[in-house]
């Protein structure tokens, strides 16, 4: 399907390499001005970026911690001095995700996944949220997971923060729908990318082979996802949560 995201800015947070470079670039195949978001490395962002921009989009790299509010801030003043106010935002930053026991788990391994899954989307949609209810217009996206709907074990910790972040999901988009500002949210199942290559493929084997349609999905279901959501096709859509994984969880 082909969306028409001509002249809108997009911001893609966590998009130098996984599921935010595929949102990243598909956003700009349909024609969005993206911010290409990375805190860690540029090298990998710009060449997400050069991508975008061989494919005759137009992109920039912008380097930024989403937990650090003055970044944020910085990182957003300068996008808009880059391409114009923001339009879109895809909220898919992330970090380390470990697998802790009940046992082993501490407050701090919680709070170190609502940095980025509650802190950092309030951050940057309070440096946005401004200007959208200006123009009664714009796209707020987070990206989450089946894990809160599949009760992960030994991933509490994890799986928490992801309900938290669908919590801000259905509260923003009541706040905001009086000024046609949607917010949604789009949980992938597990789809492998540059985070996964050393997990056994008989682990990936076992999920897929759990999954009706037996298949595993690609990073460009999810872009196609969000792609859909930031456009006009979309813009009677508020406070839903798309689940992207085969079948694999029923809401």
């Amino acid at each position: 399907m082909k969306h028409n995201l001509s002249n809108k800015v997009a911001l893609v947070t966590g998009a130098s390499r996984g599921l935010g470079a595929a949102i990243a670039q598909k956003l700009g195949e349909y024609g969005a001005n993206v911010a290409v978001n990375c805190f860690g490395s540029t090298e990998m962002a710009q060449a997400v970026a050069d991508r975008i921009c061989a494919g005759g989009g137009r992109a920039a790299v912008f380097k930024a911690d989403i937990r650090d509010e003055a970044q944020v801030r910085q990182m957003v003043a300068d996008v808009q001095s880059r391409f114009g106010l923001i339009d879109i935002v895809v909220c898919n930053a992330t970090g380390p995700q470990p697998m802790l026991k009940i046992e082993d788990l501490t407050w701090q391994a919680c709070l170190d996944q609502l940095e980025f899954f509650v802190k950092g989307p309030v951050i940057l949609l309070q440096a946005v949220v401004g200007q959208m209810k200006e123009r009664r217009s714009g796209r707020i996206i987070q990206i989450g997971s089946e894990v809160f709907e599949m009760g992960t074990p030994e991933f509490s910790n994890y799986v928490s923060a992801k309900g938290a972040q669908l919590g801000l999901t259905r509260s923003w988009a009541m706040e905001l729908a009086p000024w046609q500002i949607t917010v949604n949210q789009v949980s992938p199942g597990w789809i492998p990318t540059e985070r996964h290559t050393s997990d056994p493929q008989s682990m990936k084997d076992a999920y897929a082979a759990n999954i009706p349609m037996k298949r595993m999905g690609v990073p460009d279901d999810i872009g196609e996802a969000v792609a859909f959501l930031a456009s006009d096709g979309a813009n009677f859509i508020t406070g839903q949560k798309v689940t992207v994984n085969g079948g694999n969880s029923l809401e």
